[in-house]
């Protein structure tokens, strides 16, 4: 049995199908899931990280979690120390950690990093960067207006296919050879959000105009679902990136013997969220 928390984002709903493909027997953890998100004979299990007790019956007869903090737990400064007492005590032995690309660059701290590997269980960190994904929060303006309002328009970045993510968790949580590693995924090649928006046109057939934001409009519009400091460090990733954010990984090729997939690529496959 294989747990996997956040099983109905970005990265865990791709991550449980890879795993059911795989004849693993999957158990889906959400704070709201039911049999409508999961595929039949895949169990299911509503439990919230900042209660560890509730996750403990989902991890009866585990072997591996993939555990995935949301943004939320990591902004009040979730204590994963609890969770991974539950883990340990539960017999299940190897973790998979979602983190992220800036902990190795030092823009984020790492908090939940420094957890696990003090947990005592078999351990792998993966350190995505940028989702391709992020840029369905330009759903709404586009299917209103066929337009984008981004900052930083002539800055790319390395984003990567939350598919490829979830291919790579699966070889984590099910194959010998990667404890203790640490991965880092990027995409094959840096896009700017101009060259995101045209991609997205190419792939809606339609013309999508892209409007530069200043720094400041951004900032505005972020404050309105992100927290200030959280704001603030984005921007700067966004704004200045340094060489080691900009830089692409082999990690992802290197892991599943083919390149990692490209944003044109994600959005020819998620057009459907900006008709």
């Amino acid at each position: 049995m294989i747990v996997v928390t956040g099983a109905t984002g970005n990265v865990g709903r791709p991550l449980v199908r890879a795993l059911v493909d795989a004849d693993e027997q999957v158990t889906a953890v959400s704070r709201r899931i039911s049999a409508r998100d999961v595929s039949v004979g895949t169990r299911h299990h509503q439990a919230d990280l900042t209660e560890p007790e509730r996750l403990a019956p989902a991890l009866d007869g585990a072997k591996a979690l993939f555990l995935l903090t949301s943004g939320e737990f990591v902004a009040s400064g979730g204590d994963l120390a609890p969770v991974l007492d539950a883990v340990r005590e539960s017999g299940v032995r190897r973790v998979v950690l979602l983190s992220s690309q800036g902990v190795g660059t030092g823009d984020h701290p790492p908090v939940l990093e420094d957890a696990v590997r003090a947990s005592g269980l078999q351990w792998t960190m993966l350190r995505p960067g940028g989702f391709h994904s992020n840029t369905v929060q330009w759903a709404d303006m586009i299917r209103a207006r066929r337009e984008v309002a981004a900052p930083f328009g002539d800055v790319g970045l390395p984003t990567v296919d939350p598919a490829d993510i979830a291919e790579v968790a699966a070889h984590a949580l099910r194959e010998p050879g990667h404890d203790g590693e640490v991965y880092e995924l990027t995409g094959p090649a840096p896009v700017s959000p101009r060259q995101q928006t045209a991609a997205i046109e190419g792939a809606l057939g339609e013309p999508v105009r892209f409007v530069e934001l200043t720094r400041a409009e951004a900032r505005e519009r972020m404050l309105g679902f992100m927290p200030e400091p959280v704001v603030e460090s984005t921007l700067d990733m966004l704004g200045a990136p340094s060489a080691a954010l900009r830089r692409v990984s082999p990690d992802v090729e290197r892991l599943l013997g083919r390149p990692a997939r490209s944003f044109a690529e994600w959005a020819g496959r998620s057009v459907g969220a900006f008709k």
